[in-house]
């Protein structure tokens, strides 16, 4: 399907990654491609907006490690959950109040804050445009009009990072 309603649904590579990623959790393989890509991102090895979101886990306290897609927008940088709400670095960011490291090539310590449902339409539309891998979790188009995105908005966390000074 095609269109303002929907991502394309058909196609090797869409039914390759909603596979990997059913019921909204990583399989075996993702985990292991996904642990790949964090370092591979955060070592500087991909295009600059894709990073290592470093953060530590709720239950462990251990350093979890996520490669993420920064998603620009009029002038701030985002970071969005596309498997939704149940994703499990979001938690962590939550646990953690909303501090974090980003890593790309040299470490950036920064502060996550939620953005209001309201606010996330154009920066959902701006991460789909910049992350391929997003468009089978999201069920709309990434050429669809912002109300079309603003149904779904409430689904799809996303946070603003903002730079923390250093220590000190």
């Amino acid at each position: 399907m095609s269109g303002t309603t929907g991502p394309r649904r058909g196609g090797i590579w869409y039914g390759h990654i909603r596979w990997m990623y059913r019921g909204r959790r990583p399989n075996a393989l993702a985990r292991l491609m996904n642990r790949l890509s964090a370092r591979q991102y955060a070592a500087g090895l991909a295009p600059g907006h894709w990073v290592s979101l470093e953060v530590p886990g709720r239950r462990t306290g251990r350093t979890v490690s996520v490669p993420l897609v920064v998603a620009d927008h009029d002038g701030g940088r985002y970071l969005v959950a596309m498997l939704g709400e149940r994703t499990n670095w979001v938690a962590n960011v939550r646990a953690a109040g909303g501090r974090a490291v980003l890593r790309h090539g040299r470490r950036e310590v920064v502060r996550l804050t939620e953005v209001p449902v309201a606010d996330r339409p154009p920066i959902l539309r701006r991460h789909l445009t910049l992350a391929p891998g997003a468009r089978p979790h999201v069920p709309v188009d990434r050429r669809a009009p912002l109300a079309d995105f603003a149904r779904i908005a409430a689904d799809f966390p996303v946070f603003r990072i903002t730079a923390e000074p250093p220590a000190g």
